[in-house]
């Protein structure tokens, strides 16, 4: 079964600076039928203008993924980390017990375009953490790519949970296979494109939720670049 969340439908939070476009409730949007998916949470699509940004405020209990699509995004953080993430990068920030961090736009004449991924750990309490890696979605285009793990595999980043975070670039007319081990779910993110999972069409911004489904199918009806999270 297959569930299509278009990208008109979501949630949104727009103020002067900030354009946030909500998968799943989040801050004054809630809907009961959109709670989260397993324990993907959060999937909030946000576009930030030159300059500005969220000022320091506070987590914890939560792996909190970011993927930047288009521009840069400073961080900085109370474990004394701070970084700049550019496209290809994947930061995994661990709230733990406690964790306040600051996210602002690092250029002053272009906007920032990024997800910001919420996922619910697998025990409270953790030790807050952060880890950041890069990865080259161009020379592996046409391929699953392991960005987040459990056991951090393959160099991706390791997320306290039994979730899988792929990414892929596909070229027009591309196939994709992901085979779904029993009793797993999945999740579709389109960021750039379009393409098909399972003869279903999807835009970019676009997700799809998929359960009892052995074998996804994904073929770029454009260039497409997608997230795929393999859930328990």
């Amino acid at each position: 079964m297959i569930t299509v969340r278009r990208a008109d439908e979501r949630g949104s939070g727009k103020f002067d600076w900030l354009d946030s476009r909500h998968s799943f409730s989040f801050g004054d949007y809630y809907d009961p039928k959109h709670m989260g998916f397993s324990d993907l949470r959060v999937i909030n699509e946000d576009r930030v203008n030159p300059g500005a940004g969220f000022p320091t405020h506070s987590h914890r209990d939560m792996e909190i993924i970011t993927y930047v699509l288009e521009g840069a995004l400073a961080h900085k953080d109370s474990t004394d980390t701070s970084s700049v993430i550019r496209p290809g990068d994947v930061q995994r920030m661990s709230a733990g017990t406690g964790i306040s961090h600051s996210e602002y736009n690092a250029s002053r004449t272009e906007p920032v375009h990024f997800l910001q991924i919420w996922i619910i750990p697998k025990e409270t309490g953790l030790r807050p953490g952060y880890e950041q890696r890069s990865f080259d979605l161009e020379a592996k285009r046409g391929s699953w790519v392991l960005a987040a793990a459990p056991d951090a595999r393959h160099g991706s980043v390791k997320i306290h949970q039994d979730t899988e975070l792929y990414l892929a670039a596909v070229f027009k007319g591309q196939e994709l296979s992901y085979r779904l081990k029993p009793g797993r779910h999945a999740w579709l993110q389109v960021t750039r494109g379009a393409a098909t999972l399972n003869g279903m069409s999807l835009a970019a911004g676009d997700g799809a939720a998929a359960s009892q489904e052995d074998l996804l199918q994904v073929t770029a009806s454009n260039d497409a670049e997608v997230l795929l999270f393999d859930l328990r």
